[in-house]
């Protein structure tokens, strides 16, 4: 189960149904991300596709030598723009792809406006999602949930991106959603009505075991996405925040023009796919390694003396260019990740967010926490954090102190608004929303481990304190791996049940995953050979965009820590 290749294959066959020649596509603004992700423009051009077009665009020049591959959502919106391009055609040829099932009525439309007959083709090629990494996948969808409830058209939205993720990877799932979720039953329930619907499209090979659909709902842990982090690929997107695998490094200090926005892609840069999840002390000496390896091939560059080192010169220098660029961005973004570690004490946030997830003692803690609020260095957005991390553990504690920190959140001047998130964050994932035993606190094995752990700890001293946060869905994963995972709290939609161990999983986080989950499923699919997971959420969180979601969902749209204003970043 690989979703890169799932939707990469989609797309070579819509550039080969099309034949030879030169081409264009014709895109909307969420295939052209869908796309874009999968595929380096410089891969498609090497497939004679020299034109790249949004359907959107006003005033395109008519080019009847191309033949046109088109690529869209079946959104209403598409269907018109393609029907008044079909009555006035720009291209000689129309193969026309849609990235969802399309209705009967739509396809007419479509038909009658193509007088001159120029379409050739119209297909549905089911990838409609953003794919991330070869076992991660987004939809990009923002505030999903609207006063502690679906806000519909991210619903449908939804259903559509769900049900083209199972019908690209080919899987007919039994689907199991926790309980306490109101949203997860209903995502649920229109899934299997998709599937039952559509039973045709959804006739794949049986396989001796069935796949299982997990339907998750963010509210069962809010302490993942509220955590500094320290692999690479996470604390990217924590401290600099990825965007269809871009980042915006324009704020840095010095940064050069070209190294502004720079692309961060597994599929195309070798050591970004090497240390994505490596952490933070072993990026450092890797860079290292690689600039060392760089200054070597830049000296054996420098020797051009004979007509074979010229020609050597020139059969390298792509390779060489591209080691160029892939140092110069490397260095940038590992050289600001230190810096804003440096500059705003993160070491010392995130060992106290770390004791607070994993058990530590409260009035130590509460003592740490009162000396980073007076430590000028820490950033208030970190401190908001710790206030509501302490809030969520020690909701039920008799001697929480919430409400003084609250006002020493006040007197370091951080806004009401921003104070009100810390009851916000209760309302959203603390014990009442939660289905889960989050902390561990009723569990007898899970505080038996705890206990062994903090002696383990104690002993030999190895464990990475600023890592030992293992997310809610390690523990999902290995009880459902295991057969243990509770029907009363993740029941079976419908009557079948899943009697041997599960081979193939998808799980789904309504309301956003992160990228320590999708830490969490590479290393499932790393060291449990038969086992294959891919995660995939509304969209992939970082705390900024985890705060603006519970702010939404609990309707207080007051757009909390918007970067720079009511927070200092």
């Amino acid at each position: 189960m690989n979703v890169i290749l799932a939707v990469k294959q989609y797309v070579s066959k819509m550039i080969e149904g099309c034949g030879g020649g030169m081409k264009v596509l014709l895109m909307d603004r969420e295939t052209t991300s869908i796309v874009s992700m999968v595929y380096a423009q410089s891969e498609i051009l090497q497939k004679e596709v020299y034109l790249f077009e949004r359907i959107d665009t006003a005033g395109r020049e008519t080019m009847k030598h191309l033949n046109c591959i088109v690529f869209l959502r079946p959104t209403k919106e598409n269907v018109d723009l393609l029907a008044q391009e079909l009555r006035m055609p720009k291209y000689g040829l129309y193969f026309i792809y849609f990235s969802n099932v399309i209705s009967k009525q739509d396809v007419k439309v479509l038909a009658e406006a193509d007088d001159q007959e120029v379409v050739r083709e119209v297909q549905e090629f089911y990838g409609d999602y953003i794919a991330v990494n070869p076992h991660l996948f987004s939809l990009n969808l923002v505030s999903c949930c609207q006063n502690l409830t679906w806000f519909p058209p991210l619903l449908s939205r939804t259903i559509q991106g769900l049900s083209s993720v199972l019908l690209s990877l080919k899987k007919c799932p039994m689907i199991r959603f926790q309980n306490s979720s109101e949203m997860a039953r209903r995502l649920a329930d229109s899934i299997r009505q998709v599937i039952n619907k559509e039973a045709a499209l959804f006739e794949f090979r049986k396989t001796d075991v069935a796949p299982v659909l997990l339907i998750l709902d963010r509210r069962d842990d809010a302490v993942t996405p509220l955590l500094n982090q320290w692999t690479y690929q996470a604390m990217v997107h924590e401290l600099l925040t990825i965007n269809n695998n871009r980042i915006n490094l324009s704020t840095v200090p010095g940064i050069s023009k070209d190294l502004q926005e720079v692309v961060l892609s597994a599929e195309h840069d070798e050591f970004y796919a090497n240390n994505m999840y490596l952490n933070f002390g072993e990026i450092g000496s890797n860079i290292k390694e690689l600039m060392e390896e760089f200054q070597k091939k830049s000296k054996s560059q420098a020797k051009v003396e004979s007509i074979a080192d010229m020609k050597a010169f020139v059969e390298n220098y792509p390779q060489f260019k591209k080691m160029s660029g892939t140092v110069s961005k490397h260095v940038t973004i590992v050289g600001e990740l230190s810096r804003l570690v440096g500059a705003h004490s993160l070491l010392e946030v995130s060992e106290a967010e770390q004791e607070i997830a994993c058990q530590g003692d409260h009035s130590t803690l509460l003592q740490r926490i009162r000396a980073l609020l007076a430590n000028d260095k820490v950033r208030h957005i970190d401190l908001l954090r710790l206030v509501m991390l302490y809030a969520l553990r020690y909701e039920s504690h008799s001697n929480n102190d919430v409400s003084g920190l609250v006002d020493a959140l006040k007197q370091k001047g951080i806004s009401v608004e921003n104070r009100a998130m810390v009851q916000a964050i209760l309302d959203y994932g603390g014990k009442k929303g939660r289905g889960s035993d989050l902390f561990g606190n009723q569990d007898a094995v899970a505080i038996t481990k705890r206990l062994l752990k903090g002696l383990k700890g104690v002993e030999n001293g190895v464990e990475n304190v600023y890592t030992q946060h293992k997310p809610l869905i390690h523990t999902l994963l290995d009880q459902l791996i295991k057969g243990k995972l509770k029907e009363a709290s993740y029941p079976y939609l419908g009557t079948g049940q899943l009697k041997d161990r599960p081979q193939d999983i998808i799980v789904f986080i309504i309301g956003g995953c992160t990228y320590e989950e999708a830490l969490v499923v590479h290393n499932f699919n790393r060291t449990m050979p038969g086992v294959r997971i891919v995660l995939g959420g509304t969209n992939i969180l970082n705390s900024k965009s985890f705060l603006q979601e519970v702010s939404m969902a609990i309707g207080n749209p007051s757009n909390p820590v918007q970067a720079g204003r009511t927070v200092r970043p």
